[in-house]
């Protein structure tokens, strides 16, 4: 039991979800696969598990596709983003099969740049408070108390626009200062009802080594939240014209997989981490402004076991990010004839601190 359980809890802490990586904004939505340490913590038996996850990262390094424009700090015209979030996770084991979950971000943003304030300075735009609350579900394909080498557990969830996707700051001017929504990459939510699939998978290769797999997928099947990007200004006739004068709700999704080494009640962990905001959305349409991207990440971690309570640490690094081009990007290089795609500010690394504890 309690191979499979650190198994388990590996696909667990190591797959909560991205808060943001810089401009593109990635939304939180709670650890995605809680409910697994549920299930083995005592999985003869029904009960709660809190789980906690506190992610910090700083993103300032610009790109245009895949090439960084390292002209932005050395002139000093960076965008500078910090996020400081909370995932919050409560999972009730209702059997040793299933069980349900509800995550609560709390999330706290900072932003600085010149563009944003005129090129009169650089001045900061912060938001704070709950972000899109997402409830989900969870069952086995297998019998976990059986302890089999492999297992696979499918999720199925509902994402809440909790998320104030409308928070206002001020915006300095040529004239003053005037008070407009903040940037969507630190707005709090999206505006949208979303749908979440996952699939949490594990295989045993002896006592000390396994490997795990995380699938998440967040649909948004609303195009447009209504949120103006003019930073309290007037949106100009182009913005209009390309459809980025309002935020658009983009899906997301994350893609991961590692090994697993335990050595007493401490494993480490490495492996592959891959998320993104897609240019287009499965379901619903494609205007208005986001900045979709990818980012892959070598993802070193560190479990520790107690009989209740488990600490662990995680710091993904990058090793590849990519400023795709936008659906309103493919509008203006139609209209215009020539290629252009946007770029996004990204993050070195994050880290990801916190614990699962049973109640």
């Amino acid at each position: 039991m309690k191979n499979i359980f650190l198994i388990a809890l590996l696909c667990v802490v190591y797959n909560t979800q991205a808060v943001a990586q810089g401009c593109v904004a990635i939304r939180g939505a709670g650890g995605s696969s809680c409910s697994i340490t549920g299930h083995l913590m005592h999985a003869d038996t029904s009960g709660y598990t809190l789980n906690i996850n506190t992610r910090y990262f700083k993103s300032y390094k610009h790109y245009v596709g895949t090439a960084e424009q390292k002209q932005r700090v050395a002139l000093g015209t960076e965008v500078i983003n910090h996020t400081l979030s909370m995932d919050i996770g409560l999972t009730k084991t209702i059997n040793k099969k299933w069980s349900a979950a509800i995550y609560i971000p709390v999330i706290a943003n900072d932003r600085s740049s010149l563009y944003e304030h005129a090129n009169r300075g650089r001045f900061t735009t912060s938001s704070f408070g709950i972000g899109d609350i997402r409830i989900a579900t969870y069952t086995w394909l297998k019998d976990p108390t059986k302890m089999p080498k492999f297992n696979a557990q499918v999720g199925f969830g509902v994402k809440l626009p909790t998320g104030d996707y409308r928070y206002t700051d001020r915006f300095t001017t040529a004239t003053g200062t005037v008070v407009g929504p903040v940037d969507q990459s630190i707005q709090l939510g999206d505006g949208g009802t979303g749908f979440t699939l996952e699939l949490n998978a594990y295989q045993r290769f002896g006592k000390r080594i396994s490997a795990y797999g995380n699938f998440y997928y967040l649909v948004n099947p609303r195009e447009q939240n209504g949120v103006s990007t003019a930073k309290g200004g007037t949106a100009s006739a182009t913005a209009v014209l390309y459809t980025t004068d309002v935020m658009s709700v983009p899906d997301q999704y994350l893609i991961r997989g590692g090994l697993n080494y335990q050595v007493r009640n401490w494993t480490f962990s490495g492996g592959l981490r891959f998320e993104a905001i897609p240019a287009k959305d499965l379901i619903g349409g494609n205007e208005g402004f986001r900045r979709p991207g990818e980012v892959l990440t070598i993802e070193p971690g560190i479990t520790y076991m107690f009989s209740k309570l488990n600490l662990f640490l995680t710091v993904p690094t990058a090793i590849m990010r990519n400023r795709t081009q936008s659906y309103p990007d493919q509008i203006r290089s139609s209209l215009t004839g020539t290629n252009y795609k946007g770029d996004a500010a990204f993050a070195d690394y994050s880290i990801n601190l916190g614990f699962s504890l049973k109640l």
